[in-house]
């Protein structure tokens, strides 16, 4: 394991431990998952279990605890045969060595050791309901120690979710976060790039997913952040298009929400570009009001602002651009009132990114919503879509859809745009396409 991962990952226990006081936290590992009869999904570990381990094997747990025990794995024994069907084994020696935990035990003595390792604790933090197979096993652990309470020991008395602690603890980056975030976004940014200069007419929408998917993988992405969106005509207006399976057409738009992960982390980006190189007046109509809404809303990407705010002022622009183009009637503040946007707009500007692309992290405090701190990482992609059938507009803008995503981390002073070598302009937009 690389040394700078492992100091970051023992910083990360260690800030966990200073909030756990006499608690111990029990997380388990994510389940392998079965695809369909005897072939599994491709394993990925639980974001929060690598956050704190770096670990992505199956069929682990960690305990962890400010106590003398400190960090507990429970893993895979070694097994030669096995491991020739599916792969090497860290091993108990591996857990210790390589991932630096203070002890390693074998998966097949949890049951017991976990016993032993919850005596005289009075507070566990456990996520009751996300690992439903290993809940009954958790809840039979805590009768036993129980028992024990019958001859003079504590027990556990108190069940606390640990997201509490854990994912607000996930919410703000550290430098070696977030430059693992850059390298998903430049691997991103180029993916992006290629599918402007090769998509033409006539092609199919998954022939532009496979060459997203080929950049991410030739850069050393280890796989998709999610499934990636490729959607030209009105499948631009569908806001998580699946199929990818039509045949693009000259004078349509095409639509790319596509990121990469890199070390377990996210990139998530959007843009809208022609098939066909060139924008209709009615695509370039559209387009400027989406990309002065999104500068808008990145300009208010700063510490002490809110996700509401970075909202607003993309909402706003589209709301004043809309009535420009007939779209709407009244004032803006009026459209903004009367919820008149929502049949082109409906959706919020932002979410939080990191190892998830809609990250952890709580968006209200005391019920307030919750101010920007440096560290945070968030999306900004408004959009506009136009359904096919809508016939309260003119006909050249009907089935017309357009979002312009970028990420940006939160800093002191500039917001940071990690993402913005992924052409965006309509200048930028029409030469990438000519390749």
């Amino acid at each position: 394991m690389n040394q700078d991962f492992r100091r970051e990952l023992e910083a990360r226990r260690a800030a966990v431990c200073a909030q756990l006081g006499d608690g111990v936290l029990v997380l388990p590992s994510a389940p392998v998952a079965l695809r369909n009869n005897d072939v599994d999904h491709e394993f990925r570990q639980s974001s929060d279990f690598f956050y704190l381990t770096g670990f992505e094997e199956p069929d682990c747990v960690l305990v962890l605890s400010g106590r003398p025990e400190g960090y507990v794995l429970f893993v895979r024994r070694r097994d030669p045969e096995r491991e020739i069907w599916d792969g090497r084994r860290a091993g108990l020696e591996g857990a210790v060595e390589i991932f630096g935990a203070d002890r390693a035990f074998g998966i097949d003595e949890l049951d017991q050791k976990l016993v032993d390792l919850l005596e005289n604790v009075t507070r566990v933090h456990y996520r009751i309901g996300e690992r439903k197979d290993f809940d009954a096993r958790f809840l039979d652990v805590l009768d036993r120690v129980r028992a024990r309470g019958r001859t003079g020991s504590d027990w556990p008395t108190e069940i606390v979710d640990p997201r509490v602690i854990l994912h607000e603890l996930r919410l703000l980056k550290s430098p070696f976060e977030i430059e693992r975030m850059r390298e998903a976004a430049e691997i991103t940014v180029e993916a992006h790039r290629a599918a402007m200069a090769a998509c033409r007419p006539g092609m199919y929408e998954y022939e532009i997913e496979a060459l997203l998917l080929h950049r991410f993988r030739r850069a050393g992405s280890q796989r998709v952040a999610y499934p990636s969106i490729v959607g030209s005509g009105p499948n631009a207006t569908i806001l998580h298009y699946r199929e990818n399976d039509r045949r693009m057409q000259d004078g349509e738009l095409l639509l790319i929400d596509a990121g990469a992960e890199f070390a377990y982390y996210a990139a998530d980006v959007t843009r809208t570009f022609p098939v066909g190189g060139k924008f209709t007046p009615a695509q370039r109509d559209l387009y400027r009001i989406v990309l002065d809404a999104q500068l808008a809303a990145i300009a208010r990407c700063r510490v002490g602002e809110t996700l509401d705010a970075v909202h607003e002022a993309a909402a706003r622009v589209i709301a004043g651009g809309l009535l420009e183009l007939g779209f709407l009637s009244g004032t803006v503040d009026e459209v903004i009132e009367q919820k008149g946007l929502k049949p082109f707009f409906m959706h919020r500007t932002s979410h939080w990114l990191g190892m998830d692309v809609h990250d952890v992290g709580r968006y209200h405090r005391e019920r307030q919503p919750r101010r920007l701190e440096p560290g945070m990482v968030i999306t900004v992609e408004p959009g506009i879509y136009v359904a096919e059938g809508d016939e309260n507009v003119p006909p050249e803008f009907r089935g017309i859809g357009i979002r312009i995503e970028d990420d940006v981390v939160i800093t002191a002073g500039e917001p940071e745009v990690i993402t913005e070598g992924a052409p965006k302009t309509i200048e930028a937009v029409e030469e990438a396409c000519r390749g």
